[in-house]
């Protein structure tokens, strides 16, 4: 008789279910909450994830197409819509005509490198949307195991009290429920600390790129066009080994002044 009744996972007295039921509303209260923590830690994971990967390939084509254009304002039509280079290179361009209506006078260099500060500093902040969750899922999701867990020692301790004497039948139960808690916890916990660190130091890549673009950009503008970056003349590695066989004719170009087409003024 004791195999059938084995054969059905909903009646181990040991299981997950059995110690949600003699745990009772505390126990389902609990368990839930780890629940929702793992599902919002999840959520913000991926969604962190297509964010960044959208940036980072909106950096790819920026630097293949951006600083190709004839001017700042073809350069950042090529740009997608509310992307992040976008944003800098229209605060670039937005500073830069601001900057003749100051009625204070206030160096170019300087108000040109505040505004594409704060334009990186916008698009670090909304980088940052949603780690805030996930440190706190890292941080409190095992002492929500762990109140689980004192609650179930609780409950062990009253049932050896009611029988005086402690009988493995007795407190099995409300270990088991103590035990599972401190698992769920450390399961929920966990992962989401390894998302937070990896996300972020994916985020410091990504604003690394960023600041290396609007110092290029900030470049550029602060020389009316002269300085671009070395991405307008390094050459891609397909083409080098073409490069490469046409050095002579590289040389009489550089030699009569034939420089590389870039951006120009706004």
């Amino acid at each position: 008789m004791a195999q059938p009744a084995a054969a059905h996972g909903g009646d181990n007295p040991y299981g997950l279910l059995a110690a949600l039921q003699q745990g009772g509303a505390i126990a389902y209260a609990t368990f839930f909450i780890l629940v929702i923590m793992s599902a919002s830690s999840w959520y913000v994971l991926f969604v962190k994830l297509f964010e960044q990967q959208k940036i980072i390939n909106q950096g790819k084509r920026a630097r293949t197409s951006f600083w190709q254009s004839a001017n700042l304002r073809e350069g950042a039509s090529k740009l997608e819509k509310n992307s992040a280079y976008r944003q800098i290179v229209d605060d670039g361009i937005l500073a830069l005509e601001q900057h003749d209506k100051l009625t204070d006078p206030i160096d170019q260099h300087d108000w040109m490198l505040n505004s594409l500060s704060r334009s990186q500093g916008a698009i670090a902040s909304r980088l940052s949307t949603g780690l805030a969750l996930l440190a706190t899922v890292g941080s409190t999701a095992p002492f929500v195991g762990l109140f689980g867990t004192v609650v179930g020692i609780y409950r062990a301790l009253v049932k050896i009290g009611a029988a005086g004497q402690a009988s493995i039948d007795a407190v099995a139960g409300p270990v088991g429920e103590a035990l599972i808690m401190t698992a769920i916890g450390l399961v929920v916990a966990v992962p989401a600390v390894l998302a937070y660190n990896w996300l972020q130091r994916r985020n410091k890549a990504i604003i690394e790129e960023l600041a290396r673009f609007a110092n290029d950009l900030h470049g550029y503008m602060m020389s009316g066009g002269a300085v671009r970056p070395s991405v307008t003349t390094r050459p891609a590695a397909a083409t080098a080994a073409a490069g490469a066989t046409k050095a002579g004719s590289t040389a009489t170009g550089s030699a009569t002044g034939t420089t590389t087409p870039g951006l120009k003024k706004v």
